[in-house]
């Protein structure tokens, strides 16, 4: 386990650490319908994503690009599931 630590690249690990808070968001967002406060743990999850991705940007390598984009999908999904009747609408 610790040598395959640190063999790997630790651009790597942060890039899969970024993925799997972008997954706790989603799963949180979409929990906001029946549960409100996973609102702001989605928030939290989203803010922890955007501290590595706006952070550290291009040190990300091949990463950076594809994790900026699941960032700004996160934020607007957030903007929508937290507007006014966001997360009482119907899922579409």
């Amino acid at each position: 386990m610790l040598r395959r630590l640190i063999e790997m690249p630790v651009a790597d690990i942060v890039a899969d650490h970024a993925a799997r808070l972008h997954e706790v968001a989603v799963l949180h967002l979409g929990a906001a319908r029946e549960r409100p406060g996973s609102l702001g743990a989605a928030a939290l999850a989203i803010d922890a994503m955007a501290a590595l991705v706006d952070g550290l940007g291009d040190r990300l390598g091949a990463a950076a690009a594809p994790l900026g984009e699941a960032l700004a999908q996160l934020r607007l999904a957030y903007v929508e599931v937290s507007s006014p009747g966001g997360a009482d609408q119907p899922a579409s």
